[in-house]
């Protein structure tokens, strides 16, 4: 969905969850359509979001309980009313909820009822077509979808208890006692296959249309995957896990920026050896996978692949942990040989060498950019607009970030000096001058979440690293995108170059002869 020819693109950064609708989060049905039509609107190409997946501890959508499946949350239930799956009398009788963010626990519930009701519908009532068009679905994606049905379909049974607390047999995958469970949990396995069904089905309508618009849909991979999902359950020889299944090592980073005692982030660790051995299948499906749903990906933590941050099982923080070596270009040699031309985005935040470098350049990825962490040093800073390189994605700041107008109020005197001083605004303007150093880089890609095209504060950030309560709630509301705000990214997108390209022609003639018909010299 990228064209060659162009060489700027500007975009939004906005998850799904963040859109308004009447469900209490946002879908993937009309009212991502409308954002479509809005990014359209405004002359943006791009809409990046955060990872997919069905999100666990947290409501993290980086601590999903399948790399591969989407999250039933997303799916719409205006679509499967549309599909006869739901009645109007259901729709209507879905309880008011907070418009201005999510309430998850309210969400699941409430939801995961009418997602029940259409299911149930579905069996009882789905015309052939629609049926046919489920076997098919179930069919492509078995070699993930019925391990994760059946993890899902355990976890229910088991009151949310993460695997390693289950039956033995079960921790174990012993086969008996797996083909027990199918026949056991047979309704619950294929009430959630029917609602990934719905996921996939409904998703793919949304990025169809997005790219028939001009838009392509920047995804997102998590390095790792989180301990209680059906990939650790359903692959545990590829992770460093002891014989009763609990991890002997854990992920994480060393203390930066966001945290005086690193990140703990617990996700159990890769043995890339074995995975190596089986030449990444793991990983070339997982990637396979994302490349079918978006157009670009987001490769979270990327210096990971290069040497990732190893923590003792046990430790309270991630300060005890050593760096152990990734898996390098082996892994992206062998990702590029199945899959050809590698669409991805190198996340190469925090601790980065040059070897990291090497790795990210050797493949031609372009890395990220964030202009928060630009100011309060000196000018030779890499985040700084003027030591931008072409080949990069900028940002404001990213999901991770406090919003702009939050960060510029809470940064320390030297680094608002800076803005200051850089940009010769007053502290009113530092905001927009920030945008629109954004929007003036060399970089190729320009990205900027919707919070800050918005104007707003702290209490509409995103994620705070390293807290595992009250994050990815934020919801904009119907009305809160006003005409101004259209009209300032237009404007802006169209005069720093990074709407349509333009098309220059030529017209040869003797004076300007035409250089395709160069000859060659006698001699």
């Amino acid at each position: 969905m990228i064209d060659k020819n162009r060489k700027r693109y500007a975009g939004i950064l906005l998850h799904p969850t963040s859109l308004p609708g009447n469900s209490g989060i946002g879908d993937i049905g009309y009212p991502a359509r409308e954002f479509i039509k809005l990014l359209v609107k405004s002359g943006q190409s791009l809409w990046q979001i955060l990872p997919l997946g069905p999100s666990g501890y947290g409501n993290s959508p980086y601590a999903a309980y399948s790399a591969f499946a989407g999250n039933p949350m997303l799916v719409s239930l205006e679509l499967l009313h549309e599909d006869g799956l739901l009645e109007s009398e259901e729709l209507q009788s879905f309880p008011e909820l907070p418009a201005g963010h999510v309430d998850y626990e309210s969400v699941n519930r409430e939801k995961g009822k009418l997602l029940c009701i259409a299911c149930a519908r579905f069996v009882k009532k789905a015309d052939a077509s629609l049926k046919a068009e489920y076997k098919s679905f179930c069919k492509k994606h078995r070699k993930w979808l019925d391990d994760f049905s059946l993890f899902m379909a355990l976890k229910d049974a088991h009151n949310e208890l993460p695997w390693n607390k289950w039956e033995k047999p079960l921790v174990r995958r012993n086969k008996d006692a797996l083909t027990n469970a199918k026949k056991r949990l047979a309704p619950e396995i294929k009430k959630h296959k029917l609602i990934q069904f719905f996921f996939f089905r409904q998703w793919l309508e949304l990025k169809n249309l997005a790219n028939e618009n001009g838009i392509a849909i920047i995804g997102d991979i998590p390095i790792f995957v989180a301990y209680n999902s059906a990939d650790v359950w359903s692959n545990p020889g590829l992770f460093y896990l002891d014989s009763k299944g609990a991890p002997t090592v854990g992920a994480g980073v060393p203390p930066d920026y966001f945290s005086k005692t690193g990140q703990l982030w617990g996700n159990p660790l890769y043995r890339w050896k074995a995975m190596k051995a089986d030449n990444y299948r793991w990983w070339v499906n997982r990637m396979k996978m994302i490349l079918s749903l978006v157009d670009i990906v987001r490769l979270d933590h990327f210096r990971g692949f290069e040497a990732y941050w190893e923590v003792p099982a046990g430790e309270k923080t991630a300060v005890n942990g050593r760096w152990v070596k990734g898996p390098g270009a082996d892994f992206f040699k062998v990702l590029k040989r199945k899959l050809g031309d590698l669409p991805l985005i190198a996340e190469d935040l925090g601790v980065i060498t040059p070897k990291v470098e090497k790795l990210r350049d050797n493949f031609n990825l372009p890395g990220m950019k964030v202009l928060h962490f630009a100011f309060g040093s000196g000018p030779h800073n890499p985040y700084l607009p003027h030591n931008h390189i072409e080949n990069s994605v900028i940002y404001p700041g990213t999901h991770d970030n406090d919003t702009t107008v939050g960060w510029y109020e809470n940064a320390d005197e030297d680094a608002q000096d800076h803005v200051r001083n850089y940009f010769s605004c007053n502290d009113n303007k530092a905001s927009h001058y920030i945008m629109r150093a954004v929007w003036s880089s060399c970089a190729k890609y320009a990205v900027i979440q919707l919070q800050d095209i918005l104007g707003l504060g702290t209490d509409c950030r995103m994620n705070i690293p390293g807290t595992g309560e009250g994050n990815w709630q934020w919801r904009f509301s119907e009305g809160d995108i006003k005409p101004e705000h259209i009209e300032m990214l237009l404007e802006n997108t169209e005069f720093f170059g990074r709407g349509e390209p333009e098309i220059i022609e030529y017209n040869w003639d003797e004076k300007n002869p035409n250089p395709d018909e160069a000859i060659e010299r006698d001699d």
